[in-house]
């Protein structure tokens, strides 16, 4: 009897299909089974369809995982392959994120027009982006510069940079890379002064729970560090409630059998932010984040988040 393939959930965008594709080849090298064995299940999602509106109009982050996760649990899908930072903190009943891929690099990349870098732009600059970290992070830095919204996928939002739209935009340097496209970068910005996204750079891979003849396959191609250092970036995200309406930051370095985690929270003007940094032993990554998340609420205070309401 034939063996039944594989069928992975994956959206359709050109990196959304080089993940998916990343994935199924390390399957098949770690397995030694032949692409026959996995079909690549194209799906799109609200977050694709609608790209005139800032996603926290139009419902977060869900959005771009809602139809894939609704598959996988009516058993249509096998697994979803997901870039990680997309992902909302609270998965549906009976899914969990199984696997990560080693990740790629977690720094922003500048790309501008009319200047190189961020700190050369022009007084009254117009940079376009659709993530408020970022925006925050921007005004934090050049409160002078002027800011719009930026949807749609890296291709679009390059095509309206080179339009006029606007003087720069900001992109994950790790998907540029992974589009073969790094050199489109005329910065790449410090983790330390301009902080990435929670999970950023990573390709993360959701399953049922439950379902061992998948996590069996799927294990053989998770990343440990890489698997430890986003548990700990979402639980402090999740303690933070964080969504398309909170600009928040956050990345972790795995050392050996140590996990140091950095954490910033800001208001959506830039003007206020408050930073936390912990470390601990590889084994409580979860923990890691999840207190870092309490100590920075507990800094920041709580008149800090009427600013997120």
């Amino acid at each position: 009897m034939k063996t039944k393939a594989f069928r992975i959930g994956t959206r359709g965008s050109p990196l959304a299909l080089a993940q998916a594709h990343e994935a199924r080849g390390r399957l098949m090298a770690a397995h030694g089974m032949a692409e026959a064995m996995f079909e690549i299940v194209v799906l799109s999602t609200k977050g694709d369809r609608v790209t005139d509106r800032p996603l926290s109009e139009i419902g977060g982050k869900g959005l771009f995982t809602a139809e894939l996760e609704d598959r996988l649990l009516s058993g249509e899908l096998d697994f979803a392959v997901h870039s990680s930072k997309d992902m909302a903190t609270r998965l549906p009943d009976g899914l969990e994120l199984s696997a990560y891929l080693p990740r790629e690099d977690i720094r922003d990349a500048f790309v501008g027009r009319t200047a190189p870098k961020l700190m050369d732009m022009p007084r009254a600059a117009m940079i376009g982006t659709a993530s408020l970290r970022r925006q925050a992070l921007v005004k934090k830095l050049r409160p002078d510069l002027d800011v719009k919204i930026f949807r749609g996928l890296v291709d679009t939002r390059l095509r309206k940079l080179a339009e006029g739209e606007a003087d720069a935009t900001l992109l994950a340097y790790a998907g540029l890379k992974r589009l073969g496209k790094p050199d489109v970068a005329t910065e790449i910005l410090d983790p330390e002064i301009f902080p990435p996204a929670p999970a950023q750079g990573a390709i993360g891979i959701e399953s049922r729970i439950g379902d061992t003849r998948v996590r069996d396959l799927l294990s053989a191609i998770n990343h440990a560090p890489t698997f430890a250092a986003v548990t700990c970036e979402r639980a402090f995200l999740e303690v933070l409630d964080g969504s398309c309406r909170t600009p928040i930051a956050g990345y972790a370095l795995v050392e050996d059998d140590t996990l140091r985690f950095s954490g910033m929270i800001l208001t959506p003007d830039g003007a206020s932010h408050h930073s936390i940094a912990a470390d601990g032993p590889l084994s409580q990554c979860h923990a890691i984040g999840q207190q870092a998340g309490y100590d920075i609420r507990a800094k920041a205070g709580s008149s800090f988040f009427e600013f997120w309401n």
